[in-house]
């Protein structure tokens, strides 16, 4: 009888037990002990791997934030990587596609642990979460530095990178609001990208309105904003928004079609009539920086600098 009711208060454990487990799987710890953390991006909210070891990333922002961050990368699309991202065109790298076009055979063959992608990919996000968890860490043009916070917040959370994410982005945040300061007093400002020898313009708003909606500087016209690629101007356009200060991306040099056209398509007496052309502030900017990589936390610290610099020639 005695043997009995222990046999019973044992079992009777055995449930209390395995009852206190569910309920501590149910408040977090289940994703502590999967190893895992809740991702929101712009394609919805995925549970990714911590420390992944094995990461590829489409997007060269990202790219240039954990390059910072000291994390490994084990796949990229190599062509056309800028000078300071040149290492991971090693052979030693994964050649994942393109960054518009992912080679999903090599993808799938490699078999990462998590697979980062943004606006040039968004299309094939289905696609390849069927191969490993996959997040769109795209940046939103209309608030990009918010955005870029939150980008760079969520790559810390995933790598236990957070408190060096926090002081980069307290640097950032401090010459910012020293550039904005600044700005007003250089002058209105115009974005020009030239491309096979043709000229489009950005405004506020658009994927390089970091210039107007975060540093300050104010437009020299009302530029559309929609799409990627601008507003197809003339020079005389140019002439008649006469910026004190013209902004040069040259499209050409950043995709390695050319060595670089930007001043001879500049080079035109409408345009050596604006204001910006006689007091000699025409800033031509990286154009890898500015077209490819974009929003890495590296990157937007010299982004930043670069404008910092041309409002202080005022």
């Amino acid at each position: 009888m005695l043997k009995k009711r222990l046999l019973t208060l044992a079992a009777t454990a055995a449930v209390f037990a395995l009852t206190a487990c569910g309920q501590g799987a149910t408040a977090g710890s289940q994703d502590k002990a999967a190893g895992t953390v809740s991702i929101t991006h712009a394609q919805g909210t995925s549970d990714v791997p911590l420390n992944p070891k094995k990461v590829y990333t489409f997007d060269l922002g990202v790219l240039d934030t954990l390059n910072v961050l000291d994390v490994p990368v084990a796949g990229v699309p190599q062509a056309n990587l800028p000078a300071a991202l040149k290492e991971y065109g090693s052979k030693d790298i994964a050649n994942i596609g393109t960054m518009k076009e992912p080679d999903f055979e090599a993808i799938s063959a490699g078999a990462p642990d998590l697979i980062i992608i943004s606006g040039r990919t968004a299309g094939s996000y289905a696609e390849l979460s069927k191969i490993a968890p996959t997040i769109d860490l795209s940046v939103d043009a209309k608030s990009p530095i918010e955005s870029f916070k939150t980008v760079s917040t969520s790559l810390g959370k995933i790598f236990d990178k957070e408190a060096v994410v926090s002081e980069k982005i307290k640097a950032i945040d401090a010459k910012i609001a020293d550039t904005k300061a600044k700005a007003p007093a250089a002058g209105t400002g115009l974005i020009v990208l030239t491309s096979g020898g043709e000229l489009t313009a950005y405004g506020a708003g658009s994927r390089f309105g970091l210039i107007h909606d975060v540093l300050g500087v104010p437009t020299a016209s009302d530029v559309k904003a929609e799409g990627s690629h601008g507003e197809a101007i003339s020079h005389e356009f140019i002439a008649k928004a006469n910026p004190g200060s013209l902004y040069v991306i040259d499209r050409d040099v950043a995709t390695g079609e050319s060595a670089g056209a930007a001043k001879a398509v500049l080079d035109n007496a409408l345009v050596k009539g604006t204001d910006a052309a006689k007091n000699d502030r025409i800033t031509y900017l990286d154009p890898a920086s500015w077209y490819l990589v974009g929003y890495g936390l590296n990157n937007v610290d010299a982004m930043v600098g670069a404008i910092s610099d041309s409002v202080a020639k005022a």
